[in-house]
């Protein structure tokens, strides 16, 4: 059985922040199709994969994407056409090699990435199977039966993610103790909504985020922990159900030039050395469970030392660092920098590429985190990307805002067809 493609067509959306972005539907002959939505990073690593913009700024800020748009309904269109959507790898092959360069700055990573997912999904609708189930099958993954993640839930909102005084990006609550899907998002969506009468008791603003997550103006760094705290008390949980994590995002306050992190909220410049005493710290304090993006994202050196310090404490997740990207993750796994390795599909731009990057991090023991990116749309594959693979972790922003509860609201889903399927 073939399922030859017919056509494929992009057309500009907006995404969460009111950004440009590309919707791509792939059509086969037989009048099966599949569409995919595009999200976009704030806080973005200097080794991503390109997102093409068009930087015409008279239009949308120059923040357009109307030649990736192009790019999808010609030459990329053009290369495809006839072909087998089921052969995934193929089709994800042949378009790298049509852009001919390191990072997709010809096309687009975001143009590709879109033609990618949604040819996964045209696939999976013509043979009647979930994406979940349709990715292990073109993959041929070798996962024994399906683990449903434990979401990262980013209930305060910080650095690039929002316009408040916190350097640190995320502050995450992280429901691990729980035997379901459905009773960790109660938990944690729980101690969310708990979390704001306590920023409300404390005189503190609770509008949102870009994921979702409260962004107040706040004394000091470790009181968005201390409040986490007093959330899970509020909550009625217990803190050795609920533990915490950080997205640090130390990259996008390092002083490159003097080799230091500069905390605005703490009026503190740290080394290498005493952001990690910092950071060990507080894993005596509270119950933190994970740690991302401590250090800058080309010092090697210092997540080595880092890890060796903390990897036996906390989950030492990789993402500036690694931008889901092999060589990266190896390097990594190298001079042994991590022991978990976060996944964004539009860093790397394939469908494809995202697989050998979760497979490398896998068969070297490294935790698997799936994640959303700040700029979203109601696409939903990170949650089937996530089962497919057995992902340990998801991050997909606190339980608020449509295009974060989407991805929630399909693993839900998935739950009940594992469940009763």
């Amino acid at each position: 059985m073939k399922a030859k493609i017919d056509m494929i067509h992009a057309h500009e959306i907006l995404d969460s922040r009111g950004n440009p972005t590309l919707n791509v539907t792939v059509m086969l002959k037989g009048g099966f199709s599949g569409s995919a939505s595009v999200p976009s990073g704030a806080s973005t690593g200097v080794h991503e994969a390109h997102e093409l913009r068009d930087g015409d700024l008279d239009r949308y800020r120059g923040k357009g994407v109307l030649k990736a748009v192009r790019n999808v309904n010609g030459v990329i269109q053009q290369a495809l056409k006839g072909r087998d959507a089921f052969d995934q790898i193929g089709l994800d092959d042949t378009m790298k090699i049509l852009d001919g360069t390191p990072n997709k700055h010809r096309l687009g990573a975001n143009a590709i990435l879109g033609v990618s997912i949604a040819a996964a999904r045209a696939g999976a609708r013509m043979l009647k199977l979930p994406l979940y189930s349709y990715l292990r099958t073109i993959y041929n993954l070798e996962e024994r039966g399906y683990k449903m993640p434990t979401p990262l839930m980013n209930v305060l909102n910080g650095g690039a993610h929002a316009d408040t005084n916190l350097d640190m990006q995320e502050f995450i609550v992280i429901p691990h103790a729980f035997r379901s899907f459905r009773e960790k998002l109660r938990a944690g969506t729980e101690v969310y909504h708990a979390l704001g009468d306590v920023l409300r008791a404390e005189g503190l603003d609770t509008d949102l985020g870009n994921e979702g997550g409260y962004a107040p103006d706040i004394g000091t760094t470790e009181d968005a922990l201390k409040y986490l705290k007093a959330a899970v008390k509020k909550a009625k949980y217990r803190l050795k159900d609920i533990g915490f994590g950080i997205d640090v995002a130390a990259s996008e306050f390092y002083d490159a030039k003097r080799h230091r992190y500069v905390l605005k909220t703490d009026r503190k410049r740290l080394t290498a050395d005493s952001m990690t005493d910092l950071l060990e710290s507080w894993t005596k304090s509270y119950p933190l469970m994970s740690i991302e993006d401590p250090l800058d994202q080309d010092a090697w050196e210092d997540w080595t030392m880092f890890m060796k310090r903390l990897g036996k404490k906390v989950l030492v997740i990789g993402d500036d660092l690694y931008v889901t990207n092999v060589e990266r993750i190896k390097r990594g796994i190298e001079v042994r920098a991590t022991n978990a390795v976060l996944i964004k599909m539009n860093q790397i731009g394939t469908l494809t590429e995202t697989m050998r990057a979760i497979q490398c991090a896998k068969m070297h023991k490294q935790k698997i985190v799936i994640s959303h990116r700040s700029g979203e749309t109601s696409d939903t594959t990170i949650a089937d990307l996530a089962v497919a693979v057995n992902a340990e972790y998801i991050k997909t922003g606190a339980p608020a805002r449509s295009e974060r509860l989407a991805k929630y609201n399909r693993l839900l889903e998935i739950e009940e067809e594992l469940k009763f399927g």
